[in-house]
């Protein structure tokens, strides 16, 4: 028996060319153990929908879900099989997306599965392929009656004049806003539109006004966010971004390198990173950190043991970077709130 990387019903919306613009999944699954995919692919084999068990987005019709909400409910999955009961009346179009391998999204049903599951919590920043995600994603005008085709929107604009109402364009993006589709629990998210569907935003969470949290990155628990975590980039436990501060993902310069932050860091205001820091680092407020930074290792007592590169320091715990107010250089020493101290800065090798 085939065993499912992810089940899901959902309902999006498509544009008069009977093209997929999104798809809002309620309860994804990912992962799927052995007896729980028998039961699903026995369900969906016994409701009469083809499947050809591979990677497959399957429309269904009221006679669809109505026949698969009765298998579900006789393979003892009560929840989705509420969903599918519910949406036997929807006025949108209903898809069931299955996933039984992890190969790279190539529709839109696909891709927007994948995000889901990322901001439901299900998996991680980098834990499944996401490789091509921009070309299977239409780009869209988020307005106030939901997604528009930008090649309809002129037309939905005058629509909504003639009928007295007035038709907002908040953005016009590959990406939603998280929250319309996903509001994990336990966050505060100041200002929503800065966080795109895809991100990971653990317990515990605080995103501020200007913080913002790419897909495919975020942050594995209690944080405080006030600025960016780019895309690929996750944020330990207890760290803290500060103001303006800037982390560099791989889609703003960093290429193939995984930027991460260690647990209990903090990234001073309008501060930046292009290397990973490991567990309980600091970098100072206006210190912008790439790989090719020059940096002057100091030991305990503010003593030159050597100049290196910050790619060097990639990931290694215990940091504290600064610059030096008298000539500009780049320090680095170890972190003293740090639980162990990193042996490269002690080393006069």
């Amino acid at each position: 028996m085939t065993k499912l990387f992810s089940f899901s019903l959902g309902i999006g919306t498509k544009n008069k060319d009977d093209q997929w613009l999104e798809v809002y999944y309620p309860q994804p699954l990912a992962n799927i153990d052995a007896d729980t995919s028998a039961q699903l692919i026995t369900a969906v084999s016994i409701a009469g929908i083809e499947w050809n068990a591979g990677n497959e987005v399957i429309p269904l019709n009221e006679t669809d879900l109505n026949q698969l909400a009765d298998a579900l409910v006789t393979h003892q999955q009560i929840e989705l099989a509420n969903i599918a009961a519910k949406l036997v009346s929807s006025k949108r179009d209903a898809v069931l997306t299955l996933l039984t391998t992890d190969d790279k999204p190539t529709t839109v049903p696909e891709a927007y599965l994948k995000l889901h599951l990322l901001s439901h919590r299900l998996v991680k920043p980098h834990e499944i392929n996401l490789e091509g995600i921009f070309a299977s994603l239409p780009n869209i005008a988020w307005t106030n009656d939901g997604p528009i085709d930008l090649d309809e929107l002129s037309e939905k604009q005058l629509e909504a004049r003639r009928e007295g109402r007035w038709l907002n364009v908040k953005c016009i993006d590959k990406f939603p806003v998280m929250t319309d589709y996903v509001v994990p629990s336990g966050v505060r998210i100041a200002h929503t539109a800065r966080v795109r569907l895809g991100a990971y935003v653990g317990e515990g969470t605080t995103i501020m006004h200007e913080g913002f949290i790419n897909f495919n990155a975020g942050t594995a628990g209690t944080s405080m966010i006030e600025g960016r975590v780019s895309a690929g980039v996750f944020v330990g436990e207890g760290s803290d971004l500060g103001g303006g501060c800037s982390t560099m993902g791989t889609l703003s310069g960093g290429g193939n390198v995984v930027i991460s932050v260690g647990k209990q860091c903090l990234i001073g205001a309008n501060a930046g990173i292009g290397i990973a820091l490991g567990d309980n680092c600091t970098v100072e407020a206006g210190l912008y950190i790439t790989a090719g930074t020059k940096v002057t290792l100091l030991d305990e007592n503010n003593n030159t043991v050597k100049l290196i590169k910050a790619r060097e320091l990639n990931g290694q715990t215990g940091l504290l970077f600064r610059r030096n107010s008298t000539n500009g250089t780049v320090e680095c020493k170890s972190n003293r709130s740090a639980i162990e101290l990193n042996e490269a800065l002690h080393s006069h090798n």
